[in-house]
């Protein structure tokens, strides 16, 4: 089967929770529309950003609808499937595709740890005949699940093996790695890179087109812009750019990275997508002010997200 490939950024959501520990739904249309105005092509639900593994199957649904609903024409939305369960995965998929839902993607189980490429490539296989007609991604985030395996031998063992594998979003530090992954087969799958620091060295390598971030939610328009700059061959920019995004990434870093800290910038930027969830630990009044001050150290809230 053949799928088009992404161009542009995806974005990677957070699960916006009422104070009281419940999904809020009401805050996605809004949310939907401002991740467009900002350059981005789309999203991917239910991941890490989205505290996927924290939601029970039913929010999951429940959240995987209000995307399919509330997107913009042309704004695809991916949901992210993976669980410790893979008939759960295999349900979620099926969900996703009644729905109408543009893909689904699944990363490595937390448990049990997956060790070997055929282990790995048995739960693929698994999940993604629940939704045979959607282009299934795996995200390859190897510092949270401990599956540290070789994505071209991946890429070997499922090609021409599971008909709707479209590739992997890459969210690991191997440049080289990502870079034979992409050369893999003339090109064949679609190798989403996952890690925003680092857009413009794949656009250098010659051949990243599309990508999935977290960061993107709040610095859409910087990471977008690094694109766009490369584009039109204006380096400088493209370094620029992605040289301020790494500064909002060494802020985030100082309050328990994107899905605390990120989260709660979204509320300074406009929108409150509540707490996160049991067992992080939310950001506290004076952690809040302190991060402001950071960001606007940085000139931040001039070049952030807009609605």
């Amino acid at each position: 089967m053949e799928f088009e490939k992404i161009e542009g950024l995806i974005d990677a959501p957070f699960t916006p929770f009422l104070p009281n520990g419940d999904i809020n739904l009401e805050p996605i249309p809004a949310y939907a529309a401002m991740l467009q105005k900002n350059g981005l092509k789309g999203v991917f639900i239910n991941g890490s950003s989205g505290e996927g593994y924290m939601l029970t199957d039913e929010e999951r649904k429940a959240l995987a609808e209000a995307w399919v609903k509330a997107a913009p024409e042309g704004f695809k939305v991916i949901v992210h499937v993976g669980s410790c369960c893979a008939r759960a995965s295999r349900e979620l998929a099926r969900h996703a595709a009644e729905i109408g839902a543009w893909g689904i993607g699944a990363m490595a189980p937390p448990f049990p740890k997956i060790n070997r490429v055929e282990e790995l490539a048995k739960y693929i296989e698994e999940i993604a005949s629940g939704a045979p007609e959607l282009p299934f991604y795996y995200y390859h985030i190897p510092a949270f699940n401990g599956a540290f395996l070789p994505m071209v031998k991946l890429l070997e063992t499922l090609d021409g093996r599971v008909p709707n594998f479209a590739g992997i979003k890459y969210t690991f530090e191997s440049l080289y790695e990502y870079n034979q992954c992409r050369l893999y087969g003339g090109g064949k799958f679609d190798m989403l890179h996952g890690q925003d620091e680092t857009i413009l060295p794949c656009l250098a390598m010659g051949g990243a087109r599309g990508g999935i971030g977290g960061t993107t939610n709040y610095n859409g328009r910087e990471l977008t812009a690094i694109i766009d700059a490369w584009n039109r061959g204006d380096i400088e920019a493209a370094r620029e750019h992605q040289n301020f995004s790494q500064e909002v990434i060494n802020v985030i870093c100082h309050y328990r990275g994107n899905i605390v800290g990120g989260k709660r910038i979204m509320k300074l930027i406009g929108l409150d997508l509540g707490p996160n969830r049991v067992p992080f630990q939310n950001m506290t009044d004076e952690e809040e002010a302190a991060m402001k001050a950071e960001l606007e150290a940085i000139d931040f809230f001039n070049r952030c997200n807009k609605f």
